[in-house]
């Protein structure tokens, strides 16, 4: 069996720019959105759960999040977990919601978003130049092997250039996209 698989190649480089835009997503914008949470954990019921599975996340207003806890017992612990995440948000407990007022962004804490996305996209392009390695040592065991002819892993050589270049410039888009939104341009 050959190891080179383009397939699987793009899979991975795809995975990258997946894990990217669900990093970029937790980014703080100063508009309201579910995605700030979905990295937070809430002790519950002996276990470390996402937050989503305990409580209904929503946005009435572009400004302000509404957790809506399911079972009132847990309330504390979820307001606990959102105090804790370091997301710079003070939650108001209202009855069984939790609701959570996004404040304006100091242009200070614009640029340390801003440098955490390029920190993110750095952090994916790493991933994806890993998946070019690995795919490039599998062209050159195959050839090893003659599996493949020099030309063949020359041409495949070149499918994961491009492969490699195209990703890491969707990753590019992505994080500028994002930072254009942190800075409000």
């Amino acid at each position: 069996m050959p190891a080179y698989d383009k397939a699987d190649l793009a899979r991975r480089m795809h995975g990258a720019v997946e894990a990217l835009k669900h990093d970029l997503g937790g980014l703080r914008t100063g508009r309201a959105s579910t995605a700030l949470l979905d990295t937070i954990n809430v002790d519950v019921y002996g276990a470390n759960m996402p937050i989503n599975q305990v409580a209904t996340v929503s946005v009435p207003e572009p400004r302000l999040l509404s957790v809506q806890v399911w079972d009132r017992s847990n309330l504390s612990a979820v307001e606990k977990a959102i105090r804790n995440a370091g997301l710079g948000i003070n939650p108001i407990t209202d009855g069984q919601v939790i609701r959570l007022p996004i404040p304006e962004l100091t242009e200070e804490r614009r640029k340390e978003l801003a440098k955490l996305a390029g920190q993110y996209a750095e952090k994916a392009r790493i991933a994806v130049r890993n998946v070019r390695r690995d795919g490039m040592d599998g062209l050159k065991q195959d050839e090893k092997k003659n599996e493949i002819s020099e030309d063949e892993r020359k041409r495949f050589e070149t499918e994961v250039q491009k492969l490699t270049d195209d990703t890491i410039k969707e990753i590019d888009a992505t994080a500028a996209a994002k930072e254009k939104e942190i800075l409000g341009k």
